[in-house]
């Protein structure tokens, strides 16, 4: 489909304004129901209307995550008291990291102009085009690609937040990263080897060279290797993938270690990962260990400290697979069945040209 976005920025008495000749429709995957990726439809539908506080993307690329997985299928139940839809997804095209170009800008955006590239966390971005708030964005690295960004910021600032923030991970303390080959997992290695740790990832046997080239100094094989009965014991477990039974996690853990739970895979269709970390939290007072959860922030801030690390060489997105538009059904199957190390990254053409 070929289109062309003829935006016009307007300057009143220091307050921007926005008026876009642009077309109606936009080719997108659309979802109307709660399901399985068989419910993924490229349809042509309206392009969306942004706020005043929000910026319009024409999207270049867009990661694949867990988050998108749940949003999808509707679980836990709980996502859907969230405000994400009861009955069926509020926001019918699924997708939240984005890469791509502002076209269009609301009345109180002040951070970004028509034609700045940028990254961050949309409304929808599987698609040509999608809303951000202005919040939730930054500006793209001139380092890297769109494909590269687009498969930052929904993991990047949940490892940031783990480590950095929650863990606060120190030179010298040793590091145990469950789920080293995925998205959060990859970002996480890479940022606790800049603190100055000494870093194990826990992946399977086929990924253990992709994580020994994030800079893990050790990988252990999960298939082979009970990596947690003690033997061996860390400052920190930074833990991604959600399976593991609090008791085992401590057993793994130093006396005076920190234990941070990320996600809410595994537990039931209604609160899913929930009620561990939950239970994690609540016993945390009356032992030495500190046992900790948190809900990631999305905000431009942790957005900018990540291209920061990524423009200095420290971090580098761990883009493994590149998928079509039409493919996203494909792409999600792939990652439900853990065979996507690091990120997939949806690949969009750009409709202002046609290519």
């Amino acid at each position: 489909m070929t289109t062309e976005l003829e935006p016009t920025i307007t300057q009143e008495h220091g307050e921007a304004s926005s008026r876009t000749a642009r077309p109606n429709t936009m080719r997108a995957i659309d979802q109307r129901r709660y399901g399985s990726a068989d419910n993924l439809e490229l349809a042509e539908i309206p392009r969306p209307d942004f706020g005043s506080d929000e910026v319009l993307i024409e999207v270049h690329a867009a990661g694949v995550d867990r988050g998108v997985v749940h949003l999808m299928a509707g679980t836990p139940y709980l996502i859907r008291l969230m405000g994400f839809g009861v009955r069926r997804p509020k926001t019918p095209v699924p997708g939240m990291d984005v890469s791509g170009r502002v076209v269009a800008i609301g009345a109180d955006v002040e951070r970004f102009r028509v034609g700045d590239e940028v990254f961050g966390i949309a409304k929808g971005s599987y698609a040509e085009y999608a809303t951000a708030t202005e919040s939730k964005l930054t500006h793209k690295p001139a380092s890297i690609t769109h494909e590269q960004a687009g498969a930052i910021a929904i993991s990047g600032i949940t490892a940031l937040q783990a480590v950095e923030d929650i863990a606060d991970v120190r030179p010298g303390q040793t590091v145990l990263v469950l789920g080293a080959s995925g998205g959060v997992g990859s970002y996480a290695v890479q940022i606790a080897k800049t603190l100055g740790a000494t870093v194990t990832g826990v992946a399977s046997g086929a990924k253990a060279d992709m994580v020994r080239s994030l800079g893990a100094d050790e990988v252990i094989d999960y298939s082979t290797t009970d990596y947690l009965d003690g033997r061996n014991r860390y400052d920190v477990i930074i833990d991604t993938g959600g399976l593991n039974p609090l008791r085992q996690l401590r057993k793994a853990l130093n006396n005076n270690g920190t234990l941070v739970i990320v996600g809410g895979e595994g537990g039931g269709r209604w609160t899913g990962g929930i009620g561990r970390q939950l239970r994690a939290v609540a016993l945390s007072p009356f032992v030495s260990q500190r046992l900790t959860m948190f809900i990631s922030e999305e905000h431009h801030g942790r957005m900018k400290r990540l291209a920061t690390l990524i423009e200095s060489g420290e971090v580098a997105p761990a883009v493994s697979e590149e998928f079509d538009l039409v493919e996203v059904p494909e792409a999600i199957r792939r990652l439900e069945a853990g065979q996507i190390s690091g990120k997939a990254v949806i690949v969009v053409p750009c409709a202002s040209n046609g290519s």
